[in-house]
């Protein structure tokens, strides 16, 4: 049984999955999206059928101060049709605060070019997300 982590945006939604003893997270894709739900929702129905997926977890994006964001209201309305779809599978939230910071941070390290870390920041910061989940369940 597999974690996915998932990072919501506005156009693009970063996704990480545990491997199958729940040890390591790894970055799986960014589904570029637009706003459509409709889309990601059918990309995430594939990956839900190529993997064994027991759990979901989503970061929630708060305020320094711990209060939540107007995207959290957002991702709130997100996180309640993954409920509706996949009600058989338990879905978390954790806080999300300074993953995208940590995923910037990472590609500078890895001297990643400009052009691609729009495509993959996502991804990693749904690493991030994934593993805190990981590391607060243990």
């Amino acid at each position: 049984m597999r974690i996915l982590g998932i990072d919501y945006g506005d156009a693009r939604v970063g996704i990480a999955i545990s491997d199958a003893l729940g040890i390591t997270a790894q970055g799986l894709e960014t589904i570029h999206y637009n706003g459509n739900d409709k889309i990601l929702l059918r990309r995430l129905d594939e990956i839900m059928k190529e993997y064994d997926i027991s759990t979901i977890v989503v970061g929630m994006p708060l305020n320094m101060d711990g209060s939540a964001t107007i995207r959290a209201e957002v991702t709130e309305k997100f996180i309640h049709k993954l409920k509706c779809k996949y009600n058989k599978i338990k879905i978390d939230t954790i806080d999300e605060r300074l993953t995208t910071v940590q995923a910037h941070r990472t590609m500078i390290d890895l001297n990643i070019n400009r052009k691609d870390k729009k495509n993959i920041v996502d991804t990693i910061s749904a690493v991030y997300i994934l593993e805190m989940y990981m590391n607060k369940i243990k």
